[in-house]
């Protein structure tokens, strides 16, 4: 009898765990989809010679993700969890529309990106056609904002400021007096280029030479030698460091260890010492970058050092505007209590953030206020401020 009862209420014990598992199971469910998912986009060249930008971009961009998840923060009356829908574009402008088109389809809140110029231009459009906000770090070529969508923002300085520092740099401290110049028919160099010869010539400098190359060239004999015979004192390269490390090598096979070396941040790179093999011609590159010098900038230290923890040995140049862009984007959804982008889209204009990179705030067509540019030289395989 005693096991009848027993079992008995065993059985009824399991009948009344049972229900109350069925009970737990709908609140469960609720307190899930009080959580709601909001995806935030970031594209830039993942693969190809540029893929080390790519990295560096995405990385900056997950590790805002996943410090702003870590906050909790309820937008809206809902708990959020952001996610990160990286792409690639290969530093491509037709890959660039079709990813662009892609984060449009999935109804990402927003997108960080891209790197480069010629692909955040083309973009541009297939963002502002369908809503979407996009912030780059990285693109500078001043013809992005040009249209003036309500959608895009640069949080770096552009090609009018990188490509005149360094031509007043030129002229003003090293009294050159002959450059060429070498652009790789991108946006990005192109750009940087123009205003480089414009304010050269401004300051009394004489282009000696304009020579063109592409972003997927690596030998660059004919230019140089073609250079050569005009006796520059400096030559200007628009482009990356896939191509300036090459033609870095070069030079110094021709002889023209004496002649400087400009470009902007595309080629300010940790990697350009090793892509260019460490030859003499390292020590007379100059080149500029968006932004204050990391000396400058307060927690950058302890930043660099979370980084260079989760990704080792992957930091180039980019990735803290990357970071900041996209708790810049969080930071308007917060103000605006949306994630909403035809609701929130428009506080990203009344933006005013402290972050690592400094602070932050919107010119009306979407230019940074106030960038700051550093000139930078390469000693020991070592980039050294020196503005």
């Amino acid at each position: 009898m005693q096991n009848q009862i027993n079992g008995l209420s065993k059985a009824r014990l399991g009948g009344l765990a049972l229900c109350a598992g069925l009970v737990v199971l709908p609140w469960q469910t609720v307190q899930a989809q009080a959580v709601q998912v909001v995806k935030i986009g970031h594209v830039g060249p993942v693969s190809g010679a540029q893929a080390h930008f790519g990295r560096d971009n995405e990385n900056g961009a997950r590790m805002a993700i996943e410090e702003i998840n870590a906050q909790n923060l309820v937008i809206g009356g809902k708990k959020i969890r952001f996610e990160l829908q990286a792409e690639d574009d290969a530093a491509d402008p037709k890959q660039a529309t079709t990813v662009a088109q892609k984060l449009c389809d999935s109804q990402v809140a927003g997108v960080v990106g891209h790197l480069n110029s010629g692909t955040s231009i083309p973009a541009s459009k297939i963002y502002n056609d369908c809503g979407i906000p996009h912030i780059t770090g990285s693109s500078t070529n001043p013809d992005l904002t040009k249209p003036g969508y309500k959608t895009t923002f640069r949080l770096i300085a552009n090609d009018n400021d990188l490509g005149a520092s360094l031509a007043s740099y030129a002229a003003d401290h090293l009294k050159l007096k002959r450059v060429a110049i070498i652009d790789d028919r991108t946006a990005y160099g192109q750009g940087v280029a123009k205003v480089f010869k414009r304010v050269a010539l401004e300051k009394g400098m004489t282009v000696v030479d304009q020579e063109y190359t592409t972003d997927k060239a690596t030998d660059f004999m004919a230019i140089l030698t073609a250079i050569k015979a005009k006796n520059p004192d400096a030559i200007f390269f628009g482009g990356m460091d896939p191509q300036a490390g090459p033609m870095l090598r070069q030079m110094a096979q021709l002889g023209l260890t004496q002649v400087k070396y400009f470009g902007g941040d595309g080629l300010c790179t940790a990697q350009l010492p090793n892509l260019a093999d460490h030859v003499k011609t390292l020590d007379n590159v100059v080149c500029a970058e968006g932004g204050a010098a990391p000396a400058k900038l307060t927690g950058f230290a302890a930043w660099r050092k979370r980084y260079d923890a989760k990704y080792p040995n992957q930091f180039q140049i980019y990735s803290p505007y990357t970071y900041d862009a996209t708790f810049v984007l969080v930071d308007a959804m917060k103000r605006a209590n949306s994630v909403d982008p035809k609701i929130y889209t428009a506080k990203i204009a009344s933006t005013q953030y402290q972050g690592l990179t400094g602070s932050i705030a919107f010119e009306p067509n979407g230019e940074l206020k106030h960038p700051a540019t550093t000139l930078s030289i390469y000693r020991d395989g070592k980039k050294q401020v020196v503005n």
